[in-house]
C-alpha cells in the first residue's frame, strides 16, 4: 500500500508554482483506481486511512502560516490578504491533487462517487472513525457537491423509447415501489405517467436520481390506484383529466452522493416542465411512504409492556374494544398484530385501530424531532423543500412493505407553489412545520390522549 501511495500521490506544488506545475501522469490515477479496486472490503479502510493521514495536510506548515497571518495584521491589507491566501492554500490535502486528476480520466468521477459511498459505509459502521477519514469524507463531499451542482445536471424524461439499459437501471434502482416486470415499467413511463431523471456528463447513461409522477384528476390518496391500476398502454391522454401531478416515488441511485442536494432540485425542475406541458395544472403533491413509523410504535408498545400499561396510547373505549375483538390484552395483542400485519385481515380490528394509528402517525410525523427537525427523513426532505404536510391517508399502501413500514398509511406533502419558498425558509430557520387542519387535528387528539 505504501509503495502505491508514494508513486501515485504527488506532492502539493509550492504556493509560487501552483499554477505552473505540470499535472501528474494519467497512469498515476489509473494505477490508484486499479489498486483500490483490487483490495477486498476489509483492506480498504486501512488503505484510505493511510492515504488520509500520511498524504493529507502538512500541519506544521499550516501552523507556521497561521502565525504569519497573525503577524501580518499590523501591516498593509495586501500583505494580510496574501498571508491568508497562502494559509488557505496550505490547508489543501495532498491527496486532493490526486482526486482532482482521477476525475479527469474516463470513469474517474464514477469511481470517486463509489469511493465516497465506501467512506460513508466505513464511518456509519464504525469500521474506521479516525479524524483523517472524516476529513477525507468532507473533502470528497465538497468536491462532489461542486461537480454535481444543479447547473451541471441534465433533466431527461424517460419513455419506452429510451435506451433499454436506462430503463433496466431505473427498474433496479426503484426503492419505494419495486418494479415487478417489463410490463410494469412500460406502464410507469406510459400514458398518464411521467418519469424524469437527472444525469451528468461525466457519468453517461447513469441516472443519479429518479422521479416518478402520476398525472391525475385529483391528488391520489392511495398507491394502489397508481401502481396497480393503469390506463391502456396505447391510450391517448385527455388533457382535461390532468389536473394534478402526484410524485409517488423519488429514488437516489448513488450512495456516494448522499448529502449532495439533488432530489429537491429535480422536483422543482419537473414542476416547471409539467407547467409547460399542462399550463392549467395547479395541484402538485407527493404521495409518500412513512418509513420508521411501525418501528417507532412498536417501541412505544414495548415500553408499555415493561413499565405497565398507562392508558395514553388508547382511550378507555378503544382499550375495551380491542380486548373484546382479540380476546387478549390490548397492548400485548397490538404489539403482536402489528409485528405480523395480521390485524389487516379483520374488518372489526381495522375499524377499531384506524383512529388510534392515524393520530399516532400524525404525531410521529409532526411531533417527533431530531435536532428540532422532523425525525422522519421523508417528511424532513419535503418540508425542507417548502411543502405542506397536507393529508394522512388510511390504508394507502396495503402491500406487505407498506403494512410493515407504516401500518399501510401514506402521506401527501402538498406543494403550494406560491408558498414553498416562505415555508422552506421558516422550517429551516425556526423548525416550524406547515400542516393542514387534518394533520393538526390528529396531533391535537394525540396530545389530549397523552396529556402532553
Amino acid at each position: 500500500m505504501e509503495a502505491v501511495l508514494t508513486r501515485t500521490v504527488d506532492s502539493l506544488p509550492t504556493y509560487e508554482t501552483r499554477e505552473k506545475s505540470p499535472p501528474p501522469p494519467e497512469s498515476s490515477s489509473l494505477e490508484f483506481i486499479q489498486f483500490y479496486r483490487s483490495l477486498d472490503k476489509a483492506q480498504r479502510p486501512t488503505f484510505l486511512g493511510k492515504l488520509s493521514s500520511d498524504f493529507g495536510v502538512d500541519h506544521k506548515c499550516v501552523a507556521e502560516l497561521a502565525a504569519n497571518v497573525m503577524d501580518s495584521q499590523k501591516r498593509d491589507m495586501s500583505t494580510v490578504l496574501q498571508a491568508e491566501d497562502r494559509l488557505r492554500y496550505s490547508l489543501t490535502p495532498r491527496y486532493k491533487v490526486l482526486l482532482n486528476h482521477i476525475s479527469r480520466v474516463e470513469g474517474g468521477v464514477k469511481f470517486l462517487v463509489d469511493l465516497k459511498a465506501d467512506v460513508n459505509e466505513f464511518l456509519a459502521s464504525k469500521t474506521s472513525d479516525s479524524p483523517h477519514i472524516r476529513d477525507l469524507n468532507g473533502t470528497l463531499k465538497s468536491m462532489l457537491s461542486e461537480w454535481f451542482s444543479v447547473g451541471l445536471l441534465s433533466l431527461e424524461r424517460v419513455t419506452w423509447k429510451s435506451p433499454c439499459e436506462l430503463l433496466q437501471k431505473i427498474s433496479q434502482y426503484e426503492a419505494v415501489h419495486p418494479v415487478r416486470n417489463w410490463t410494469d415499467i412500460k406502464r410507469r413511463v406510459g400514458p398518464y405517467r411521467r418519469c424524469y431523471v437527472f444525469t451528468h456528463g461525466a457519468m453517461p447513461g447513469e441516472p443519479l436520481v429518479v422521479l416518478h409522477v402520476a398525472l391525475k384528476e385529483e391528488i391520489s390518496d392511495n398507491i394502489q390506484t397508481i401502481v396497480r391500476e393503469f390506463s391502456s398502454l396505447d391510450s391517448v391522454e385527455d388533457i382535461n383529466k390532468v389536473n394534478a401531478a402526484v410524485f409517488y416515488s423519488i429514488s437516489s441511485t448513488q450512495p456516494g452522493l448522499q448529502g449532495v442536494e439533488l432530489g429537491n432540485y429535480l422536483i422543482k425542475r419537473v414542476v416547471r416542465e409539467l407547467q409547460g406541458e399542462f399550463p392549467h395544472m395547479n395541484q402538485f403533491s407527493s404521495l409518500s411512504p412513512i418509513p420508521g413509523f411501525t418501528n417507532w410504535l412498536l417501541g412505544l408498545l414495548n415500553e408499555q409492556r415493561k413499565e405497565g400499561p398507562s392508558n395514553w396510547i388508547l382511550s378507555d373505549m378503544e382499550f375495551r374494544d380491542i380486548e373484546e375483538i382479540t380476546g387478549g390484552r390490548a397492548y400485548e395483542t397490538m404489539r403482536k398484530l402489528l409485528s405480523t400485519n395480521e390485524w389487516v385481515s379483520s374488518e372489526r380490528l381495522v375499524k377499531a385501530l384506524e383512529p388510534v394509528l392515524m393520530r399516532l402517525c400524525a404525531w410521529y410525523l409532526y411531533g417527533e424531532k431530531r435536532r428540532g427537525y422532523a425525525l422522519n427523513p421523508v417528511a424532513n426532505f419535503h418540508l425542507q423543500n417548502g411543502a405542506t404536510m397536507w393529508r394522512l391517508n388510511w390504508l394507502a399502501d396495503t402491500s406487505p412493505r407498506g403494512l410493515s413500514a407504516s401500518c399501510g398509511m401514506m402521506v401527501n406533502y402538498r406543494y403550494f407553489l406560491q408558498d414553498t419558498s416562505a415555508n422552506s425558509n421558516r422550517y429551516l430557520r425556526t423548525k416550524e412545520i406547515e400542516a393542514s387542519d387534518q394533520i393538526r387535528n390528529l396531533v391535537l387528539q394525540f396530545q389530549k390522549a397523552s396529556k402532553l
